[in-house]
């Protein structure tokens, strides 16, 4: 497994998000994860995407 999706995986977790919401979320690629998990290659610049989504990620507060 990858440093990417080890860190992929544990901040899934963490938020409890599925994975097509993260794909979704991070580059508008649901089948990023999956794909990912099944060997995907990434470019740097799609890695430095991701790690920029998960370091600036606001969890939605839910409305009262």
């Amino acid at each position: 497994m990858t440093a990417l999706l080890s860190d992929i995986e544990a901040f899934i977790a963490a938020h409890k998000m599925a994975p097509t919401a993260f794909g979704d979320a991070a580059l508008s690629d649901r089948h990023f994860v999956r794909q990912l998990r099944e060997g995907r290659r990434v470019w740097p610049e799609t890695e430095a995407k991701v790690r920029t989504f998960m370091e600036s990620y606001q969890p939605q507060q839910a409305a009262a």
